[in-house]
């Protein structure tokens, strides 16, 4: 074998070896090798399939000895790219383009039941007077629908009666309310961490949003109370929202069927809570339901008790005090994960694996009246509100 015929079967060899690298490591990303058994539909095994496909076509082009074969050449080229480009919508189970994508409803609580300085308001109250009364500018409050309660009970408790008007306190929803403080038309908003496309919007305006840390919350997944799982692993939880798992049965209830599986809109809370719960791992779009008339009128909450051939297949999920207080469903159950339910205690000592912190955010740091109010929130009387309300104190 002369030099110049071995430089390219070695150059060959190494390209080959970076492919099957590149395949390898794409494929341990996207968490296939581990769970493998958990694929139960074609939908779930198209990125994998994609990307043998587009490993085969370019080796094979890498490996291509006869240099006038242009038209295999242009074959291999062509299916690679056009692989490469199903591979886009393969990660999100995104093959339905034309298909009616049935998205949750839009149903709220009746926030006029937690509104501040009313005679038979829901909000948490002190056992004394509040060591602190806000007078002159009242900061201007905004946020999640689920945080509505709390921070309406930081108002019933804090701020001069005789200056406050309902729209001091107002309850847009969360996204909304990331807007409003990145265009400084409120001075506090009460929410979950952001989104990245939140994120990048405030650093697109010149905004700096500063988030203190004031409670903690449960991200729960819920199903139809007469669903015989009672609870799921991390790991399956991502195998449903990655696609991998369609199926109940692969979960253990044989006549469960085919999962529905509901979500948020982008930018909401809780769907910010499944990214970040997902950690970069592709998610599903929202698939055609099986029927339109699984679609309701309500929230995702009433969503999930739907009923389909005789069974409850559909999954959700929300934060732990809007589904358990604020607009339950007493059709539906909150699922353990890992063994461990969550309750106030595993919700506080972290052992529940989807804890974690809500937030007062400001435009920048907060000063006067706004530093006031949140300083105050820290203390023992406003974590007291916070415990209160249903959600768990950072002290604790």
């Amino acid at each position: 074998m002369d030099v110049k015929k071995c430089a390219k079967l070695v150059l060959r060899s190494f390209m080959t070896a970076g492919l099957m690298a590149a395949y390898v490591c794409s494929a341990h990303i996207l968490q296939y090798w581990s769970q493998l058994k958990a694929i139960d539909n074609i939908t779930g095994a198209a990125p994998l399939l994609l990307l043998t496909g587009i490993t085969a076509f370019l080796a094979a082009l890498i490996w291509k000895r006869h240099k006038k074969a242009e038209t295999s050449t242009i074959v291999l080229a062509a299916m690679s790219i056009i692989w490469a480009f199903l591979l886009i919508p393969a990660l999100t189970g995104n093959w339905y383009p034309l298909a009616k994508i049935s998205t949750p409803g839009a149903s709220m609580p009746d926030f006029d039941l937690y509104a501040p300085f009313t005679e038979d308001t829901l909000a948490a109250k002190l056992p004394d007077t509040a060591s602190l009364t806000i007078y002159g500018k009242l900061p201007t409050l905004d946020g999640a629908t689920a945080l509505y309660p709390v921070y309406a009970a930081f108002v019933d408790a804090t701020y001069d009666k005789a200056n406050y008007t309902p729209d001091v306190a107002s309850c847009t929803n969360t996204p909304n309310a990331y807007q409003r403080i990145i265009t400084g038309d409120c001075d506090i908003i009460f929410v979950a961490g952001a989104s990245e496309k939140q994120k990048q919007a405030a650093i697109d305006t010149g905004s700096e949003l500063v988030f203190t840390p004031i409670g903690r919350e449960a991200f729960v997944f819920l199903v139809g109370k007469n669903n015989p799982i009672n609870g799921l692993s991390y790991q399956q939880l991502k195998n449903i929202y990655s696609g991998k798992t369609a199926y109940w049965r692969t979960l253990g209830w044989n006549s469960g069927g085919k999962i529905i599986v509901f979500q948020r809109p982008e930018g909401s809370g809780s769907q910010t809570g499944l990214q970040n719960i997902m950690r970069g791992l592709p998610i599903q779009k929202l698939q055609p339901l099986p029927d339109e008339s699984l679609i309701g009128t309500g929230s995702m909450m009433k969503q999930i008790s739907v009923e389909w051939q005789g069974v409850q297949p559909a999954i959700g999920y929300s934060y732990r005090y809007y589904a358990t207080a604020m607009y339950p469903n007493p059709d539906v159950k909150i699922l353990a994960i890992d063994g461990i339910y969550p309750s106030n205690e595993t919700i506080a000592n972290g052992s529940y694996p989807f804890a974690d912190n809500f937030y007062a955010v400001t435009n920048g740091q907060p000063t006067g009246n706004t530093k006031l109010l949140i300083d105050w929130i820290l203390t023992d009387e406003g974590q007291y509100l916070i415990e209160q309300t249903g959600y768990a104190p950072l002290s604790k």
